[in-house]
């Protein structure tokens, strides 16, 4: 889609938008002006007070019954659901992924599986263990996959097919249909060959320029699959087997996409040391370098010499993910002794803070330099949030550049459109309410939760 064109019911707002400068320049010059004149100097504040975060994951509620998003998607929508559902009853699904907390895949299944189940499609879900040898090698994997360098060892392929087979040996793939989530757990394919069932292998991962090592190595797993599913067309391989584009998705009854109270918000804000009454500029996302939060902290400061502004980059690890101590400490380093930079280390059971930082924030960035597709953006967007987003992996698919957000090739475009942004608030409120709808339409657990029962009927033959 053209970034003048309309999406649905998106009202195009694309000639309301900035000169084309605040697009970063590409092919020009890599120094971007942020404004005429720099602001005069804010005084320096006193050091953010320790943010008081919660050591004690809170009781998890109850998942959400499909009946709860008839208000959000209408009655009809959820009777067709359930009505093509109907010839999968009593069919079973396993899922399996590297970890069971952080990270968009493991906040989608854990919403998905409940509501298949509701489908009367019994599904399982699995995770796989490993040392942390494994998942270094399995992070030097997914970045070099994104396109980044490595040099790949027999070591490291003995060690990965090693500890896929401790976990092969260890599962059980009774199910009708098994999917296995990214490259971490692929390997298990070889159990195919004792196994009716048909296996489908979900790729959340940008692979349009994948290191030509790691793909080689993987590849030939991932022929042996009977599907692939891919979070977008430019990611598809070239494979022996049929491919199926599936976007990811939000739901939005989760705690971290759920309508909060005021006060609450509130409460979150105070805790954390977020003034409300000043603009709040917010990634939220784990500590890794193609999030480029570093990036982040460098856009900001160049947009405070023009406009007042806090910035806030919350985020936490994951299990499968040992590098994000590292990259904390980079930003940390980065950060300096800013009083107006707010870091927050969360823990996985932050869900609430994190939609209320959303919620309370002025504009939302999401500069990865490499994305799968950004499940922070759609939550961003479905809090009708001004979102400046890189133009990298499936983020494009959500951010319609100067419709329902911003794209950004570079730092200085960074700057200038958080610049921009806060000083034209009507044309950033209309990209938050273009946005919001744009989710509604598309990238919703439910709307997900159809392809996948469209996608298992097709398999099994029962379309």
């Amino acid at each position: 889609m053209s970034e003048t064109q309309n999406s649905g019911n998106i009202s195009s707002v694309a000639e309301t938008a900035s000169p084309s400068a605040e697009h970063n320049g590409v092919g020009g010059s890599s120094t971007v002006s942020v404004g005429p004149e720099p602001a005069t100097a804010v005084p320096k504040r006193e050091r953010r007070k320790q943010p008081r975060i919660s050591d004690t994951p809170p009781m998890a509620p109850p998942p959400p019954r499909l009946d709860d998003y008839e208000p959000i998607i209408g009655k009809p929508e959820l009777d067709e659901l359930r009505f093509l559902a109907t010839v999968l009853k009593g069919k079973s699904v396993k899922m399996v992924n590297s970890t069971a907390v952080g990270g968009g895949v493991a906040e989608m299944l854990n919403r998905l599986v409940p509501l298949m189940a509701e489908l009367d499609v019994t599904t399982h879900w699995d995770v796989i263990t490993g040392g942390n040898d494994f998942f270094e090698i399995t992070k030097a994997f997914h970045n070099a996959l994104h396109g980044g360098s490595y040099e790949l060892s027999r070591q490291a392929q003995e060690a990965f097919l090693a500890t896929n087979e401790q976990n092969r040996q260890r599962m059980a793939f009774e199910e009708d249909v098994i999917v296995i989530h990214d490259p971490q757990p692929a390997a298990l394919v070889s159990s195919k060959k004792d196994h009716p069932g048909k296996w489908v292998w979900r790729c959340h991962i940008d692979l349009s320029n994948p290191n030509p090592g790691v793909w080689g190595f993987l590849r030939p797993m991932i022929d042996q699959y009977d599907a692939a599913i891919f979070s977008s067309p430019k990611f598809a391989r070239q494979l022996a087997i049929p491919q199926y584009l599936f976007y990811p998705c939000i739901d939005p009854l989760s705690e971290k996409n759920k309508e909060l109270d005021e006060s609450y918000i509130q409460k979150v804000c105070d805790d954390f040391g977020v003034d409300r009454s000043r603009p709040i500029v917010t990634q939220i996302s784990r500590f890794d370098r193609l999030k480029d939060p570093v990036g982040v902290v460098q856009a900001y400061k160049m947009a405070r010499n023009y406009v007042d502004c806090q910035l806030v980059l919350a985020g936490g690890g994951a299990s499968d993910d040992p590098e994000g101590a590292v990259v904390l400490k980079e930003v940390q380093e980065a950060a300096g002794d800013d009083p107006d930079i707010i870091l927050l280390e969360l823990p996985p059971w932050s869900a609430l803070e994190i939609n209320a930082l959303q919620r309370a924030s002025t504009l939302i960035v999401q500069k990865s330099l490499k994305e799968g597709f950004g499940l922070t953006v759609t939550e961003a967007l479905w809090k009708s949030k001004p979102t400046i987003a890189g133009a990298v992996g499936g983020i494009p698919t959500q951010v319609i550049h100067k419709l329902t957000g911003v794209l950004v090739h570079s730092v200085e475009g960074c700057a200038y459109q958080i610049r921009y942004l806060l000083t034209h608030p009507e044309f950033a409120k209309q990209l938050g309410k273009n946005g919001h709808e744009h989710v509604k339409e598309n990238l919703l657990m439910t709307t997900n939760v159809r392809r996948w029962v469209l996608l298992f009927r097709i398999l099994l033959g029962l379309a």
